[in-house]
C-alpha cells in the first residue's frame, strides 16, 4: 500500500483544526435582570417533511418592530437555518402575563394559508440564546365529525414560555400554546388576531455546562440504550458468526492449494496447473479503464478519510445537539482540504497502472463524486427556489462554496496529483505478466458480477441495517442522535466485513480461473451502498410520513448522492482488502 506524502497528510489534519470556529460549546451569555436576552425565529414548516422549511415571516405573522436578520454561518445556511428576530420580548427575570406582542387583522387569503398550514401540522422553530423551542401553529378539531369538510381549523394565538435560570445564565426553556386562546380559521373571513405571550421565570440547580444534556436524554434513556445495544449485540454476533464460518472454510481451503501445489511442483514440475495458481501469468494483468479505476480509488479513500475525520470530531462532541451548521461546516471543509489525497492516490496508481494522460485523470478525479453532487444540487435548489423554501442557498452562499472549491479543493486536488505522478512508485506483483490473456472459462450465472454483488452487499447491509433507522430518524425526522460511539463501533464491522466478504468472494473467482478481479472486486465491496439506497425506498414508503414532490426529490436525491459516496469508499475498502490478499497467495507459491 503506497505511503501518502508527509505534506498531504499534514494538509489533512489541517481539517481538525479548520473547524474550530463551529462552536464546540453553548454560547457564554451572562445577563442582569431585564437585560435583553436574543429571540429569534427560525422557520416553519410541515413536520413530516425536514427539508420543506419555510421562513417565519413567510407566513402572515405579525412583528412588534423592524425585522432584524441575524448574521449566520455557512453551515448554518447549507442546515436551512434563516433566523430574524422574533415579535415577543423575553428579558432576563422579567415576568409577564398575557401581554400582547402585536396585532394583525388577517385577509381572507392570509385565513387561508394559515388553515394549510395548520392542517399539515405545522410547526415553528426559534431559538431563545441559542436553546432551541419548537411549537405547532395550530390545531383541527375532528371530534365528532367523519366527514373532513367539517373539520374545525384553530390558530393558537398565545404562547406561554417557562424559562429556567441558574444565577446569570439561561438554562432551559419551553413554549407551549395555550389551548383556550385560538382564532377560528375554519371560514374564508378576515379575522383580527391579538398575538399573545406569558413568561415564567424559575430557578434551577441545572448548571450551565449541562444545559444542553436534555436534548440528548430521548436517545440516551435506559431503555433505548438497552435496545441499541442489545440490536448491535445482536447484529455482531451474527455477522461475526458468519465471517468466522467462511473464514474457516476459506484457511482450511487455502492451506490444502498450498500443501496440493507444493506436493505439485515436488512430483512433477510438468504437470498442468489447476485453480488460481494456473492464472498466475495473468491476475496482475491491469484492469480496463485505468484512469476511471485509479480516479474511483481516489475519491474513495478521500471519502473514507473524511469519514474518519467526522468521526474524531464527533467523539470529541464537536457536533453536540442543535449545535447548527456544525456537521455541514465540517463536511465542507473537510473535503475541501483531503482533496490532495484523492488527487495523490489517484494519480499514483494511475502512473503505477502505466497510465499516461495523467492531467485527464486528474479532471475525471475530481468530478467523479463532485459532478453528480453538482447536478443533484442544482436540479434540488432549483426546486426549492420555486417553493420558496429556506433549503435554497443564497447566491452568496454558492459563490463561498464555488470560492473554496475553486481555492482549495482544486488546487490542493493538483498539488496531490503532482506528488502523486513523482512518487515513482511501482506496481508491487510477485507474478510476471504473461504477454497474452488467458481465455476465461464459461461461468455459471451466480459467479457473474450482479450475482456475485447481491452476495456482497447484502452481509455488510445487514450489520448495519438495525442502526440505519436511528439515522434516518435522526437526519430525515425529529429524532436526536448523540450515541456516536455505538455509531463508530458498527462502522467499523462495516469496514471489517466488507473487506472480508470481498476476499472471500476474489478468492472464489480466481479459484474458477476469472481472473478479472478488480474491478469486480471494488463493485462487490461497493454494492453496500446499492442495498442501502434500497432501504431508503422502504424506509420512505414503510417508516416515514414524508410526502409532496420537494421532500420526495430531496429524500432520494441527496440519499442518492450518499449511497454513491458509500459506494465509492467501500469499493476502494473493498479493492484494497483483495489487493492485499491476491498478492499475500501468489508470493506464498513458486510461479515461473
Amino acid at each position: 500500500m503506497e505511503k501518502i506524502a508527509p505534506w498531504l497528510l499534514a494538509v489533512a489534519l489541517l481539517a481538525l483544526s479548520a473547524v474550530t470556529h463551529v462552536r464546540s460549546t453553548p454560547s457564554d451569555h451572562r445577563y442582569k435582570a431585564r437585560d435583553e436576552v436574543p429571540l429569534y425565529a427560525n422557520k416553519v414548516g410541515p413536520f413530516h417533511n425536514p427539508s420543506e422549511t419555510y421562513r417565519y415571516f413567510d407566513f402572515p405573522f405579525c412583528s412588534s418592530g423592524p425585522v432584524k436578520e441575524k448574521k449566520e454561518a455557512l453551515g448554518e445556511l447549507l442546515n436551512g437555518d434563516r433566523l430574524v428576530s422574533a415579535p415577543y420580548k423575553l428579558d432576563f427575570l422579567t415576568d409577564k402575563n398575557s401581554e400582547i406582542a402585536c396585532k394583525k387583522r388577517l385577509t381572507k387569503e392570509e385565513v387561508a394559508k394559515f388553515r394549510d398550514a395548520v392542517s399539515k401540522d405545522y410547526y415553528f422553530q426559534m431559538y431563545y440564546d441559542d436553546l432551541p423551542i419548537w411549537g405547532f401553529l395550530g390545531k383541527v378539531d375532528k371530534e365528532g365529525r367523519a366527514d373532513p369538510n367539517e373539520y374545525k381549523y384553530y390558530l393558537f394565538k398565545h404562547l406561554i414560555f417557562e424559562i429556567s435560570y441558574n444565577k446569570d445564565r439561561v438554562i432551559e426553556i419551553s413554549a407551549r400554546s395555550d389551548p383556550t386562546a385560538v382564532v377560528d380559521l375554519t371560514h374564508d373571513e378576515e379575522v383580527d388576531v391579538d398575538f399573545m405571550y406569558t413568561v415564567k421565570w424559575k430557578e434551577t440547580d441545572t448548571s450551565f455546562d449541562n444545559r444542553m444534556k436534555k436534548y440528548s436524554q430521548s436517545s440516551s434513556l435506559p431503555h433505548h440504550l438497552e435496545i441499541h445495544w442489545f440490536s448491535i449485540i445482536n447484529s455482531c454476533v451474527t455477522v461475526l458468526l458468519l465471517t468466522g464460518f467462511l473464514a474457516t472454510i476459506l484457511m482450511r481451503v487455502l492451506k490444502n492449494d498450498f500443501v496440493k501445489y507444493a506436493h505439485d511442483e515436488e512430483s512433477a514440475d510438468d504437470q498442468e496447473e489447476t485453480g488460481w495458481k494456473y492464472i498466475h501469468g495473468d491476475v496482475f494483468r491491469y484492469p480496463k479503464h485505468k484512469a476511471l479505476f485509479s480516479a474511483a480509488l481516489g475519491s474513495g479513500t478521500q471519502l473514507f478519510t473524511l469519514a474518519i475525520f467526522i468521526f474524531i470530531l464527533a467523539l470529541v462532541g464537536v457536533f453536540y445537539p442543535y449545535n447548527r451548521g456544525a456537521l455541514f461546516t465540517a463536511l465542507v471543509v473537510i473535503y475541501a482540504l483531503t482533496s490532495g489525497i484523492a488527487g495523490y492516490i489517484a494519480a499514483s496508481y494511475y502512473c503505477q497502472l502505466e497510465g499516461t494522460n495523467w492531467v485527464r485523470n486528474l479532471l475525471l478525479t475530481g468530478s467523479l463524486f463532485c459532478g453528480p453532487l453538482f447536478l443533484t444540487f442544482c436540479f434540488l435548489n432549483t426546486v426549492a427556489i420555486a417553493y420558496n423554501a429556506t433549503a435554497a442557498l443564497p447566491f452568496g452562499t454558492i459563490m463561498v462554496i464555488f470560492l473554496i472549491w475553486a481555492l482549495v479543493t482544486s488546487p490542493l486536488l493538483v498539488l496531490g496529483g503532482i506528488a502523486g505522478k513523482n512518487s515513482k512508485a511501482e506496481f508491487q506483483a510477485p507474478c510476471r505478466t504473461a504477454k497474452y490473456p488467458r481465455e476465461i472459462p464459461p461461468l455459471p450465472w451466480y459467479r457473474k458480477t450482479l450475482p456475485q454483488m447481491a452476495m456482497a452487499g447484502f452481509l455488510p447491509f445487514s450489520a448495519i441495517y438495525i442502526e440505519l433507522y436511528y439515522i434516518f430518524a435522526s437526519v430525515w425526522g425529529h429524532r436526536i442522535y448523540t450515541i456516536y460511539s455505538i455509531l463508530f463501533i458498527v462502522f467499523i464491522i462495516l469496514l471489517i466485513v466488507t473487506a472480508f466478504i470481498t476476499v472471500a468472494l476474489t478468492y472464489f473467482q480466481l479459484a474458477a480461473e476469472d481472473h478479472e478481479w478488480w474491478w469486480r472486486s471494488f463493485l462487490c465491496g461497493g454494492s453496500t451502498g446499492l442495498f442501502i439506497y434500497a432501504y431508503c425506498l422502504y424506509y420512505y414508503y414503510a417508516r416515514s410520513d414524508m410526502s409532496g414532490f420537494m421532500q420526495t426529490s430531496f429524500f432520494f436525491g441527496y440519499m442518492a448522492c450518499i449511497c454513491y459516496g458509500f459506494f465509492l469508499m467501500l469499493g476502494t475498502v473493498g479493492f484494497r482488502a483483495a489487493l492485499f490478499f491476491v498478492r499475500h497467495i501468489y508470493r506464498s507459491i513458486k510461479c515461473e
